[in-house]
């Protein structure tokens, strides 16, 4: 359980060890007491609803920023995520990223990993979007 969990509520990461260790996801997450919140897609638009400039990382940086944001809003932090996926238009682009995408994840959300999944896409609804981020985080 995380520090800003557990006043009401808990979400409390699984990882056993038959399974193989996970890097950068939990295996399986619980959430007990609270509220659900399902936090839309978001990649990585500006304020303006533009997609910002750059590749992978820096796109993953502004989509993971938007979903923190709404959670924020929502009256959560990262630590209260349980589910996350991300949908990449190129699979084989973000595992070759994947140790940057990990350091932009554990500068903005922590080191308390949700449930993840990657999902590859033939394109996503903001057409320059290279990666799309959703979640179901749980609140006390």
């Amino acid at each position: 359980m995380s520090a800003d969990e557990g006043r009401g509520g808990e979400v409390r990461r699984v990882n056993p060890p038959e399974l193989s260790p996970p890097a950068g996801f939990s295996h399986a997450v619980t959430v007990t007491g609270g509220r659900l919140v399902f936090l839309a897609g978001q990649t990585a638009l500006d304020p303006a609803g533009r997609v910002v400039p750059g590749g992978l990382p820096e796109q993953f940086e502004r989509a993971l920023g938007n979903l923190l944001s709404a959670l924020r809003a929502a009256g959560g932090g990262p630590g209260h995520l349980a589910r996350v996926t991300v949908y990449a238009t190129d699979v084989a682009g973000y595992r070759a990223h994947a140790r940057e995408l990990g350091r932009i994840w554990r500068r903005l959300a922590g080191r308390d990993y949700p449930a993840m999944a990657v999902v590859g896409v033939v394109r996503l609804w903001d057409e320059e979007a290279l990666v799309e981020l959703d979640g179901i985080a749980m609140l006390p």
